[in-house]
């Protein structure tokens, strides 16, 4: 007899993958699997597919579901954020040593923008952050990368790649700009398919 996992809180699904349970894992990761699709919407990489991003999310929740102890007081699913960020920053830091070549062309197509709109720090890693020399070089990349964003999109997609970048569905952008989620759905297509010329 199967159980019905959906009836079960997390920490019940937890203590059945414990006892070797590969249907209670399976559930798990699906479940909650839109918290990587969030974690690596903003991402893109040159000469990769996002898939390879999404694995690397995966095995974050994978390790989230293994080291997870409900002693120490965190929900789970804030702690499986945790891991599948930490996860995607490691494969992206690895990326950027060249330790593995499809990662070597990484790019942010998101910047978290301050209430100025600036976005100094897209390109930097730590080192950088306090190098006065590296934080101009940094910004003229950055500046030269969104004006030539901008020259290759469409006044619509860039609408439709900002809201998209803000965290809203297809069907929430149609609705914004007046347009049906086929079109939105196209649209990102094109944009994929133009940033990664």
């Amino acid at each position: 007899m199967s159980l019905d996992y959906s009836t079960m809180n997390d920490n019940q699904i937890l203590e059945l993958i414990k006892l070797h349970d590969t249907d209670a894992m399976e559930f798990l990761l699906k479940k909650h699997s839109p918290i990587v699709k969030k974690e690596i919407r903003t991402m893109y990489i040159i000469g990769a597919e996002t898939e390879d991003l999404y694995q690397e999310g995966m095995i974050g929740l994978f390790k989230a579901i293994r080291d997870y102890e409900p002693s120490k007081g965190a929900v789970f699913s804030t702690f499986a954020t945790l891991c599948v960020k930490n996860q995607v920053k490691s494969a992206v830091t690895a990326a950027n040593r060249k330790k593995h070549s499809p990662l070597n062309q990484y790019i942010s197509i998101y910047a978290g923008s301050d209430e100025d709109g600036d976005n100094e720090e897209l390109f930097m890693d730590d080192g950088e952050k306090t190098n006065p020399e590296k934080r101009i070089l940094a910004k003229e990349n950055e500046n030269e990368l969104l004006n030539s964003i901008k020259e290759r999109l469409s006044k619509l997609e860039v609408n439709v790649l900002n809201l998209y970048l803000d965290g809203l569905s297809y069907a929430e952008i149609g609705e914004q700009i007046d347009k049906s989620e086929k079109s939105i759905n196209n649209a990102l297509q094109r944009i994929r398919a133009k940033l990664s010329k």
